[in-house]
């Protein structure tokens, strides 16, 4: 899969591309009697994170192609309160047993997303900059990882909600939930730092329908989530992504780069 992560005049190419262009799988799992409030807790676990302020966060993007598995992570943490992130991506080996790309930074911010060490002739001290409202994707699949802040945005369009049972996340009880959200809705219905990135979204992917699982804590924190994303390059290109969220109250700055430090030439596809 090549994709293009930015249109305009950096030539920007997504994470995922300088991978393979690959398609994600998912699992599947029994499924229980749905809770009244279950599809209200959906919906508003953005609202509670937001009211929670900050988190470490772990993300997984898991794609497949010709037979071969790829999966891309990152950690680092999430300021909801703030609309700010920052994550560690670390892409693996290729399938020629190559050692994989150094470690991608990567900075969230509403509208935009910052990457360091981005490679294809970026100095090494400089940013990249891509406007995440000018993507096909919104920044859900081009980083090589879902925002968080963006994930949580997702569920406000939960529907068929229904309660698959109650589990354990690193020692925490949680409740799983399984539905489906749609693109479309959910850019309608989502906070204003996120509404432009989903209405990107809802125009460029295959499906407008997202299946999720979503992990609840007792207080409401989303603990886990995760999409699976149909993405049209070529054909269809199925994409699983799971975001984990954990140390809660935890600080997290985020620093955006100053102008100057920002790469204004071309970039290599």
């Amino acid at each position: 899969m090549v994709v293009q992560g930015h249109r305009g005049r950096y030539g920007a190419w997504v994470v995922t591309a300088a991978v393979l262009g690959v398609a994600g799988t998912t699992g599947c799992g029994a499924e229980a009697t749905t809770p009244p409030d279950g599809t209200a807790a959906v919906r508003n676990a953005a609202d509670v994170l937001a009211r929670t302020g900050t988190a470490r966060a772990r993300t997984a993007m898991e794609m497949a192609t010709g037979g071969t598995r790829v999966t891309i992570r990152g950690e680092g943490g999430v300021d909801f309160r703030n609309r700010l992130g920052q994550l560690l991506v670390m892409l693996p080996a290729d399938v020629t047993g190559k050692a994989g790309h150094r470690p991608i930074t990567e900075l969230l911010a509403p509208g935009a997303l910052y990457m360091k060490n981005r490679g294809a002739g970026v100095p090494a001290d400089k940013w990249v900059r891509v406007d995440t409202t000018s993507l096909s994707d919104g920044n859900l699949v081009t980083g090589g990882a879902t925002d968080p802040l963006t994930a949580a945005e997702l569920l406000r369009a939960a529907s068929g909600v229904t309660y698959v049972g109650e589990t354990e996340l690193a020692g925490t009880k949680v409740r799983h939930y399984r539905g489906t959200t749609d693109l479309g809705r959910a850019a309608r219905s989502a906070a204003p730092h996120a509404r432009a990135a989903l209405q990107a979204a809802a125009k460029g992917f295959a499906k407008d329908t997202v299946p999720f699982d979503a992990y609840l804590d007792e207080d409401g924190r989303l603990r886990k989530v995760r999409h699976r994303f149909s993405y049209v390059n070529n054909g269809v290109i199925d994409v699983s992504s799971t975001t984990l969220l954990f140390g809660f109250g935890t600080p997290v700055t985020v620093r955006l780069p100053p102008e100057k430090d920002i790469y204004a030439g071309k970039i290599a596809g």
